[in-house]
């Protein structure tokens, strides 16, 4: 009879001898690793094209358009007669945003009177119209400051002063979670834990469909005899375990080299890791007993990805998520995953702050492994029943 570790030394051999299976566990990590952040290496987008449409043409408008342009979030690309023109420029591609400065510019600041300034930009991309916004704020709030302190410097006020008091509110603006206000930070660390997620699915989910495939060629192999519950064992162990060295890669060399904050503890990080790793292989596990051709294991996930990014809740509200949609991403382990270390990693929770997060894993993982063994014992049972007719 077989024993449990010769059922691991099998489920082993059978995993390490499938090039497929090798390439999409480790070498699509080691891919994904180097080629996921390369757009994002840039961190901020910066000199976006903005078109002006200065209506007034006095030399302090001309002198506000310097100073946009100045900024390292804008560049003035033309000056257009018309909004209706600049409009076009967007529509056209040549320019992400644009700067309206209204008739009587002048005439109004030094009169005192309030002026409204427009904005405009291609809000397809949050970050590059809020660079667009950003810049072309400054400049305004620039030159807003300095009228207000050669106001005050008329009416007698001293240059300290006026200087310091052109103003009642100071703002100073602390970034909290994203320290460089950047895309790596921002999105780079949800992003590696769907990517350890989806690969860890595809990993188990072909394994499975290969067995099954070989079972209908009429090929018998150990999976077809082997006691349920020490073959689900066994191959949770081998996939599990094996994953392991993906994560500490992730969590180990890649965020020190993207320089991607890390603030959990070794221990509180690895107590996360645990379930994680052990739902997604459950889960994993169950996709292969499902399938029976080692090809759409890798198709489903595949286009499932895209989904499961705005469905986690990091690039897109969960407040702003049909609540159906928000329910069905929380029976995937990557959603409360994803939650999870980022509190723990990026935001410096405690780990009782995460601890509903991390149950949530631990019934993921018991549901899933229940459901693979039902199905892994089912398809023992359809290999093993002798074809119609005979």
């Amino acid at each position: 009879m077989m024993g449990f570790w010769d059922l691991v030394r099998l489920e082993l051999r059978s995993l390490l001898t499938d090039r497929a299976i090798m390439l999409t566990l480790f070498g699509g990590v080691l891919f994904y690793s180097f080629l996921y952040p390369q757009p994002y290496l840039q961190q901020l987008p910066r000199e976006e094209p903005v078109v002006v449409v200065n209506d007034d043409g006095s030399q302090l408008s001309r002198q506000l358009e310097f100073m946009a342009d100045a900024t390292p979030q804008v560049r003035l690309v033309a000056r257009v007669s018309s909004l209706d023109e600049a409009r076009q420029w967007l529509i056209d591609g040549r320019a992400s945003g644009l700067l309206h400065i209204p008739r009587h510019f002048y005439r109004d600041l030094r009169q005192g009177r309030s002026v409204t300034l427009s904005y405009g930009g291609d809000a397809s991309y949050f970050l590059v119209y809020g660079t667009i916004a950003e810049g072309l704020a400054q400049a305004s709030g620039t030159l807003a400051a300095q009228v207000k302190v050669a106001r005050l410097l008329v009416e007698g006020e001293a240059l300290p002063q006026a200087a310091s008091g052109w103003s009642a509110v100071g703002l100073n603006v602390v970034p909290v979670f994203n320290p460089t206000m950047g895309y790596v930070h921002y999105v780079v660390p949800a992003v590696f834990v769907l990517i350890l997620h989806q690969v860890l699915l595809m990993g188990a989910g072909m394994q499975g469909a290969t067995q099954n495939q070989l079972g209908e060629r009429g090929e018998r192999g150990y999976w077809q005899t082997a006691p349920v519950p020490a073959l689900l064992l066994a191959r949770t162990l081998v996939l599990g375990g094996l994953f392991l060295l993906p994560v500490s890669y992730f969590f180990g060399f890649s965020f020190d080299h993207y320089q991607i904050a890390r603030t959990a503890s070794p221990g509180a990080l690895w107590l996360f890791t645990l379930p994680f790793v052990l739902a997604t292989t459950q889960l994993g596990i169950l996709l292969g007993a499902l399938l029976r051709r080692r090809d759409l294991p890798s198709q489903i996930v595949l286009l499932s990805s895209l989904p499961l990014v705005f469905l986690a809740g990091f690039i897109w509200p969960v407040e702003l998520i049909p609540a159906p949609l928000n329910w069905l991403a929380q029976w995937l382990p990557s959603t409360p995953a994803i939650g999870g270390f980022l509190r723990l990693n990026q935001m410096g929770a405690d780990f009782a702050q995460v601890a509903p997060l991390w149950w949530q894993l631990w019934g993921l993982a018991a549901l899933y492994g229940t459901l693979a063994w039902f199905w892994l014992g089912r398809r023992q049972r359809q290999l093993e029943a002798p074809p119609a007719g005979s």
